[in-house]
């Protein structure tokens, strides 16, 4: 079974690396489209010049980064970001599906709650209710 071929507003991924950043913007919904033609922050613009970089083979190390409110644009496809939980920084491979979101939106900074027994002090009634 052949794989289908990947398309983002009806353009292959090698049609949306040639577009410019105006361009692309345009295909996008109206909050990131937005978020775009404001303009880029100081530590955005310096991230993709990271990435640029990276994407020559100039930079050695891996590309680390804070901003986690970065939109994910044509030519990160296929790059290993790491983006920072607040911890600790998690490691995520840019795939064309990731198109048009946030950084963040891939790296949780909260863990799942799992609870355990009772902790000290706790009241007899909260203490019997785990023995059941």
């Amino acid at each position: 079974m052949a794989q289908k071929e990947f398309s983002f507003r009806g353009k292959s991924l090698e049609e949306l690396k040639n577009l410019s950043t105006k361009d692309f913007a345009n295909l996008l919904n109206s909050r990131q489209r937005r978020s775009i033609t404001r303009g880029l922050t100081d530590s955005e613009k310096k991230f993709l010049k990271k990435v640029d970089l990276a994407i020559a083979g100039k930079l050695k190390k891996p590309i680390k980064t804070h901003c986690r409110e970065m939109m994910v644009f044509p030519k990160m496809v296929g790059l290993t970001i790491q983006i920072y939980q607040g911890k600790e920084f998690t490691p995520i491979q840019i795939t064309e599906d990731m198109l048009g979101h946030v950084l963040g939106e891939f790296t949780l900074t909260r863990k799942k709650v799992a609870h355990s027994a009772p902790g000290i002090g706790a009241t007899r009634s909260s203490a019997a209710a785990s023995v059941k």
